[in-house]
């Protein structure tokens, strides 16, 4: 079975988590767009780690792990991740698997990055990446591993950016060397994954952000360079629409946004604070805080409808734990056709359903006859609205930190 999971919201539903959940059933893990913008926080022997690269599948020793050609690849960062690996007793030799199609993230992306950032984005040369890839002057992986072509291509690539005065010789040479280190990992990844989708293996793919930050399904123009929805996976893999049996999604009990952009939700000063610390919503990868705002539906149904999701996994329900009461935002009043424009989202009223909170710690429990009632009313309300089922409730940071229905 082929599996893709979706982020359904801004991001940060906890899809590394998600991974984890899953990976024990899971052979072959592959990610399939974005770049070291992300951040998975997994847990590794009780303490976090964040992937930005890695699937974080690769710490069960069983999975086969792939990073696409879709992905925005930064092999400085990757090289980081593999030797925290490395060091923390995890073997990835003949489990890790780079295509040599992957664009490469270059130091004059970084730069553009910096200069030109008014939708608020990680600074990690994401876009600009994808921008030259568009164009058709991008690095890719397999450029790495030959000198002649990297001269070529960089020398012709600093022409055009040669206003960020950067130095021709120490990139060449150290890019030269990345390749170096990442030679034995790289390989044509699409006939690997077809390979074992033929074989019966259960593959799990994932993305990086969420729906609505899609460059072409979320809240443009403030959304990622690429397409994190489930037909994205096909592009950034090289497996066919067919290959794919079901879509997950995972959605956070609550929504969370980081950077410029529409949050319709947002919560009071006073209740986001709370929310925020006890959630510990800051970026995984640049330590921003993340604005907090109640469960929307009617984006959540937008993400349902790209994605054709039939069930989701609700993360961070503890998080709601201390709240006397929880809002759902049900629709917008006064809402059209074209309500999900971005200018729109600013200006809609979102109109609430309230219900009870629960008051009681959920971290410690394992079966869901044993949530406090008005926690199990929350969760099946939230179904009902989207009309998908509960594949399983997370409540908590660790593995075991989860209810599975």
């Amino acid at each position: 079975m082929v599996r893709v999971i979706v982020g359904t919201q801004f991001g940060d539903e906890g899809k590394g988590r998600a991974v984890e959940f899953l990976a024990p059933h899971t052979q072959v893990i592959a990610r399939y767009q974005g770049g070291a913008n992300a951040g998975h926080t997994i847990h590794i022997n009780r303490e976090p780690f964040v992937f930005h690269l890695v699937p974080s599948g690769i710490i069960y020793p069983h999975t086969l792990c792939i990073i696409g050609n879709g992905v925005a690849l930064d092999p400085e960062e990757l090289i980081k991740e593999i030797k925290v690996l490395k060091q923390k007793g995890i073997n990835i030799e003949n489990r890790l698997f780079l295509s040599l199609y992957a664009h490469i993230v270059m130091p004059y992306h970084k730069s553009k990055d910096d200069l030109n950032n008014s939708i608020g984005t990680t600074h990690r040369g994401i876009g600009p990446c994808y921008e030259d890839k568009c164009t058709r002057i991008g690095i890719r992986l397999m450029d790495l591993l030959s000198p002649e072509i990297l001269e070529e291509k960089l020398k012709h690539n600093l022409s055009i950016f040669n206003s960020f005065n950067l130095e021709f010789k120490s990139i060449y040479e150290q890019y030269l060397s990345f390749g170096k280190f990442l030679s034995p990992f790289v390989t044509d990844t699409a006939v690997l994954l077809n390979q074992w989708i033929d074989e019966g293996k259960e593959v799990l793919l994932e993305g990086a952000q969420g729906l609505l930050l899609d460059i072409d399904h979320g809240t443009y123009p403030f959304v990622t360079s690429s397409n994190p929805h489930s037909g994205g996976a096909c592009c950034g893999l090289g497996i066919s629409p067919t290959r794919i049996d079901e879509v997950i999604g995972v959605t956070k009990a609550y929504t969370t946004r980081v950077g410029k952009g529409p949050l319709p939700t947002r919560l009071s000063p006073e209740i986001e604070k709370k929310v925020r610390e006890f959630g510990k919503e800051y970026g995984a990868t640049t330590g921003r805080p993340r604005r907090c705002g109640w469960l929307d539906i009617p984006l959540l149904h937008r993400a349902m409808m790209v994605n054709d999701i039939k069930q989701i996994l609700l993360t961070k329900l503890d998080v709601l734990d201390k709240l006397p009461e929880i809002k759902i935002c049900k629709e917008y009043k006064d809402m059209d056709a074209q309500w999900y424009n971005s200018a729109n989202l600013e200006t809609l009223e979102p109109i609430y359903e309230t219900l009870p909170g629960w008051m009681t710690p959920t971290q410690n429990i394992r079966k869901y006859k044993d949530l406090p009632t008005n926690a199990k009313r929350y969760i099946e309300r939230i179904s009902e609205l989207l009309g998908v089922k509960m594949m399983a409730i997370f409540i908590g940071p660790q593995k075991e930190d989860s209810i599975e229905l």
